[in-house]
């Protein structure tokens, strides 16, 4: 049976929970354009969309709020359920979004605190 962590409908998640290596996560904007995407630190990969340090479809849309994540052990699981989300119809991912998040709050918003709404903090670039 897969190991696979949800969000709660805050961002209060505990210590645990973080601990998952591999994440689905899906961003919107204010306009409520949506972006799947599958990493295995979401809170770097967050902050690097809110940064705008990716040159991406996230950048170009003001993709920064993450209104859902999925937590998994293994990648392949991972990557299978990205795939299966993105394959869905707007209508289904919304329905998916409020079933947890029905606010569409930002679950990253007390993530960062000052540090990520001023420079990016290098430490936290991929590469």
């Amino acid at each position: 049976m897969p190991v696979q962590v949800c969000h709660s409908e805050r961002s209060e998640e505990s210590a645990l929970e973080m601990d998952r290596r591999y994440y689905v996560y899906i961003l919107a904007s204010r306009s409520r354009n949506l972006y799947t995407g599958v990493t295995n630190n979401l809170i770097r990969r967050v902050y690097e969309h809110k940064q705008g340090l990716l040159k991406a479809f996230t950048r170009k849309y003001r993709l920064h709020r993450l209104v859902h994540f999925e937590g998994f052990a293994d990648v392949r699981e991972a990557i299978a359920r990205e795939k299966e989300i993105k394959a869905w119809r707007g209508e289904k991912k919304i329905s998916l979004i409020e079933s947890r998040n029905p606010a569409w709050d930002d679950l990253a918003s007390e993530w960062y605190g000052e540090a990520g709404k001023g420079r990016a903090d290098p430490s936290l670039r991929s590469g």
